[in-house]
């Protein structure tokens, strides 16, 4: 079993595109269903909505598993640290529980020995308990791990849902030891619409979101979707429940068609 596994809530709430009051409001919805994992990041520019939600909860602090990213821009010797000490003071926290490089693309081109080796640099000062990457390819983890002991990734957080399995990745990650977050697992909805998603759903009575969260969890990934509704965070919350059966997780396989919805222009070069 991954450390990640161990230490992580399977399902976390995501907080990608939520802004102001929508932010703060939705994270203290998801602390009050249940949720005990949120992610976030510098460029989401909600950290410190996030951290009042999370402030106004009263939960304590070891029951909580908070995540943020460290952007592009900040890649570097002489920002690093001190992006990750504003986070921090944003989110109201001392450290947090997981901190990743967002994305393996530094603004001014900085090698990844300067930014991973501040990534360490981060841990050991205290200011997070686990580090990892995000939208890492098999390339740039092969690179990572020349720099860091691979017991030292806790995860790569990647877009992963019916839509994009993303399968040639993940099994690198998994002869490697190093846990798979999906991120995006409806395909900005695209998915929820998918008559055959909505067939097993009925079939179990349940939501269609819940299918895909029950495929991504039994496909031994944690998963952050995002809702600004409480009634579908309930859903969501509730599909830690939900078993599908093998011949409805390979039906489920079977619908991926590559549609990849994150592509900025400074993107990798996927596998």
């Amino acid at each position: 079993m991954y450390l990640a596994e161990k230490v992580m809530p399977k399902l976390g709430m995501g907080t990608f595109r939520l802004e102001g009051e929508i932010a703060y409001q939705s994270v203290k919805m998801a602390l009050e269903i249940g949720f005990r994992h949120i992610d976030t990041a510098q460029i989401y520019g909600n950290e410190a909505e996030v951290g009042q939600a999370i402030a106004d909860s009263k939960i304590q602090r070891d029951e909580l598993f908070v995540t943020t990213k460290v952007w592009n821009a900040q890649l570097n010797h002489a920002e690093f640290i001190e992006s990750v000490n504003q986070s921090l003071n944003k989110l109201q926290l001392s450290s947090v529980d997981l901190l990743l490089i967002h994305w393996p693309s530094p603004e001014n081109g900085e090698p990844m020995q300067e930014y991973l080796t501040e990534l360490k640099n981060a841990k050991t000062a205290g200011l997070a308990k686990h580090i990892g990457v995000s939208n890492f390819t098999i390339s740039n983890l092969k690179d990572a791990m020349k720099i860091l002991n691979k017991e030292e990734i806790f995860t790569n957080q990647v877009e992963v849902h019916p839509y994009l399995t993303n399968q040639k990745l993940r099994d690198f990650c998994k002869q490697q030891g190093i846990h798979v977050t999906a991120y995006m697992p409806f395909a900005v909805g695209k998915v929820l619409k998918d008559q055959t998603i909505i067939d097993i759903a009925q079939r179990h009575q349940v939501s269609a979101a819940e299918v895909v969260i029950a495929w991504e969890l039994a496909h031994s990934m944690s998963t952050i979707p995002s809702s600004t509704k409480r009634k579908n965070l309930e859903a969501n919350f509730k599909a830690v429940n939900l078993k599908l059966t093998e011949e409805e997780i390979k039906i489920i396989d079977n619908l991926d068609c590559g549609d990849r919805q994150a592509i900025p222009d400074f993107a990798p070069e996927w596998d």
